[in-house]
């Protein structure tokens, strides 16, 4: 059995086919695009694949986007999956006001945080990064249970928002110094040093909340720009929303498959 799994963000969609659900396994074949090019999809990344059996995905982009991705997957007779937040799954418990309100996108990396946590035979709490058109910081405490979070404004998002607003100003190429000394390494900088001063003060209090020094991972597309200037340990894992997408699958099949078992026991 194959899975195409499917990330749809603010501003690129990412898939990748897998043999399986383990964890850890390398795709068979993995893509990204941005969404104005989507509609290409079934003449040309997954004109080459072999038709999946199973599909997952979450998506933040809204429903006209998920629905034009679904108009490419009747190439294939697979059933759309998209995941969307609950109450509790694969042993993370959100503690989110209003738990369906949270991004879909934050509670896959943090089931994925998680379970990439527990592979590796380790414990405790941990922070997640997503970098991306905007930023999110996540606490997860050592028994799974989410904490809460941060949302900010990308660097991005940043940039244009200061050439808007600011006379003179312009999107700069600059670079991130400890001590600029012109306008483009300043902005730069400072964009950066926003992002990275939010994600060291959740690390710090979640931290103090539990007592231990929380595993940090870091991801999205902006995550090699940001995480180079944190001043806290960290990995980088391209891969986080797709190890929740296949921990949640893998689950939810072997629940089925329980399910079967009972009725026919």
């Amino acid at each position: 059995m194959t899975l195409l799994a499917i990330d749809i963000g603010n501003t690129r969609l990412k898939w990748a086919q897998y043999a399986s659900c383990e964890l850890g396994r390398e795709p068979l074949a993995h893509g990204a695009l941005f969404l104005e090019t989507i509609d290409q999809l079934d003449e040309g990344d997954w004109a080459r694949l072999a038709p999946p059996a199973a599909m997952i995905g979450c998506c933040v982009a809204g429903d006209s986007v998920r629905h034009r991705v679904e108009e490419q997957l009747e190439m294939w007779d697979v059933t759309p999956r998209w995941v969307v937040s609950s109450a509790a799954e694969a042993g993370v418990v959100n503690g989110y006001d209003h738990p369906m309100r949270l991004g879909s996108d934050r509670w896959v990396a943090l089931i994925g945080a998680r379970a990439r946590l527990l592979a590796g035979g380790r414990r405790g709490p941990v922070l997640v990064v997503m970098a991306g058109t905007a930023v999110t910081v996540d606490a997860l405490d050592a028994d799974g249970r989410f904490l809460g979070g941060l949302i900010l404004p990308g660097h991005g998002i940043m940039l244009k928002a200061l050439e808007a607003g600011t006379a003179g100003l312009r999107v700069p190429t600059g670079e991130v110094r400890e001590f600029p000394t012109n306008t483009s390494d300043a902005l730069t900088s400072g964009g950066t040093y926003a992002i990275t001063g939010a994600i060291e003060r959740m690390h710090r209090q979640l931290r103090r909340h539990s007592g231990e020094t929380p595993h940090c991972y870091v991801t999205g597309g902006a995550g090699w720009k940001v995480a180079p200037a944190l001043g806290i340990g960290y990995e980088l894992i391209d891969s986080l929303i797709f190890d929740g997408l296949l921990t949640i699958a893998a689950g939810r099949a072997a629940r089925r498959h329980s399910d079967w078992g009972q009725l026919t026991g």
